[in-house]
């Protein structure tokens, strides 16, 4: 699939790059001189062995603005200036303007009782369409193939950044998941650390082939598939309407994808989102993560995608609690074999 790529730079230094089937044409038009500086810092939890990311500025990002005051939309000669200062575009990548890691970070501070490091990486916004409504069910096939082709993209250019350890793209849709504009996009964190639920997936891929060993008795928890993939419910499913989609044969991320695979992934998420927006007749919220390999694990890393979805009824959600948050350990209320089961009889 031949992808036409524009750069360009904002005047505050964060990098735009729009792309597309066709080469994007015309000058940009106005856009804020704005510029915030970010000064993301790393803490180390002794107890819990992870680093934790502090991020102040974050708390004034936009929050569900109106849709005329939308910033992922393109911007129109004489309106709103959004990030994104052009009138036409199909995908659009931008570094976040509120980043939780940055290129060029300060050290961190200094007289902590803890050990603290300078928060190294990248956050990028993916703008999956110029149209301010929408999901990956309701993108066109080439639409959702172009997308698949820039997320593959962005592994590849994120990985070589000088200090990324891991690169994970994901999308939280829905007010129930947070989210703070409705635009459809999603997002890629370039970390500068193996996430500790990553270095535990990378440990078992290393001693087994996990996903291949399940494969062949996953038949009751079978949603849908196509062309080497398969969507399911795992019967391990810590949340009721979870779906794993993963290619039969292990592949590292989409980079090792051949052109037919990339075409029968981008058709199989786009159905799982439209299975799971049939099942209450109505958008169904989730966070969306792909797992690839961090850097070194290429080997024995089996990419795959998880959808966490926070509903477990029509009118009920999901919260994370006391077992869940105390003590790290899922109570579920529903069987994986009866979610999956409705998922499946839903298209």
């Amino acid at each position: 699939m031949e992808v036409h790529k524009r750069y360009h730079r904002k005047p505050d230094g964060r990098e735009l790059i729009l792309y597309g089937l066709k080469p994007l044409e015309g000058p940009p038009l106005a856009e804020p001189q704005e510029a915030l500086a970010p000064a993301p810092h790393l803490r180390y939890h002794p107890l819990r062995r992870e680093w934790v990311v502090y991020a102040a500025h974050r708390q004034e990002r936009t929050f569900l603005p109106p849709k005329e005051h939308c910033p992922l939309c393109p911007s129109r000669e004489g309106g709103f200036p959004t990030e994104i200062p052009f009138p036409t575009f199909q995908v659009a990548v931008f570094e976040n303007r509120f980043p939780s890691f940055v290129p060029s970070p300060p050290p961190s501070p200094e007289g902590l009782p803890v050990l603290a490091e300078r928060a190294l990486g990248r956050c990028e916004v993916v703008v999956y369409t110029p149209s301010h409504t929408g999901s990956l069910a309701t993108l066109t096939e080439e639409e959702r193939l172009l997308l698949a082709w820039v997320w593959r993209e962005r592994y590849q250019a994120l990985y070589a950044l000088e200090g990324v350890r891991f690169v994970m793209p994901f999308e939280n849709r829905g007010e129930a998941v947070g989210v703070t504009l409705h635009h459809p996009h999603g997002q890629v964190y370039a970390y500068p650390f193996v996430p500790p639920l990553l270095e535990r997936e990378a440990q078992a891929f290393r001693e087994r082939p996990v996903l291949q060993e399940l494969f062949p008795h996953l038949e009751p928890y079978r949603v849908d598939g196509e062309g080497g993939f398969l969507a399911f419910v795992p019967p391990f499913a810590r949340y009721p309407f979870e779906v794993w989609v993963a290619p039969l044969e292990r592949h590292p991320g989409l980079w090792t994808f051949s052109e037919e695979e990339m075409a029968a992934f981008a058709r199989l998420l786009g159905r799982v989102v439209a299975r799971y927006d049939a099942l209450f007749g109505e958008p169904f919220p989730y966070v969306m993560v792909f797992h690839a390999a961090p850097l070194g694990e290429e080997r024995t890393f089996h990419f795959h995608v998880e959808f966490y979805p926070p509903k477990r009824a029509r009118d009920k959600l999901k919260f994370l609690a006391g077992t869940e948050l105390g003590a790290g350990t899922f109570v579920v209320d529903a069987l994986p074999e009866d979610t999956a089961r409705r998922l499946r009889e839903v298209l």
